[in-house]
């Protein structure tokens, strides 16, 4: 099985078993209507899991420029509140818009009138040798940091390998209740 196959197939099951754990609609008051709910950040938290081996990001050289994709985690975007990377250092001091959140649809790739706006950033040729990320829940926890680098020898089509794995140095986590003491 090629590694396209396999990425592939580890990304449709972090979708399904997202899906299928997706409540289907919640009722609000005495109205008729159902307002969709957004799955349980649970669900998210899989998900980015599933993806970190194939890549949350992926590079691509293509019409003499380097893009870098964040489909993956656009996917997510209901249950993030910020993309944080660098290209070529560990800095973290760039972010990477989120398209808007649609409960009906959380999973689906925002529109844009700009194709690029939610899905890459370019770069001249071969321009990044690494790219740094980490994701920031909701919630206010973060992820572990991340650090890809392009895959050897793939031509145009888009890939992505780990170079690193790292805990943030200042852990994020879920802001404490107001009246709470420590």
């Amino acid at each position: 099985m090629s590694r396209i196959s396999r990425i592939s197939r580890g990304i449709a099951a972090a979708m399904l078993a997202a899906m299928a754990a997706m409540p289907a609609f919640a009722q609000e008051g005495d109205e008729d209507e159902y307002q969709p709910e957004l799955p349980d950040m649970s669900m998210y938290k899989a998900m980015l899991d599933a993806n970190r081996q194939p890549g949350w990001v992926q590079f691509r050289e293509f019409s003499g420029k380097q893009l870098i994709y964040f489909t993956a985690l656009q996917t997510m975007r209901c249950r993030l509140s910020e993309v944080r990377y660098s290209v070529n250092s560990e800095a973290l001091d760039k972010r990477f818009p989120l398209g808007p959140c649609d409960p009906q649809q959380p999973f689906n790739i925002p529109d844009s009138d700009d194709p690029g706006k939610f899905m890459y950033i370019e770069l001249p040729p071969n321009g990044a040798k690494t790219l740094t990320i980490q994701v920031v829940w909701a919630d206010g926890s973060g992820s572990e940091i991340v650090t890809y680098r392009p895959c050897d020898n793939v031509g145009e089509s888009t890939c992505a390998r780990i170079k690193k794995i790292a805990k943030p140095e200042h852990k994020l986590s879920a802001p404490t209740p107001e009246g709470q003491s420590r």
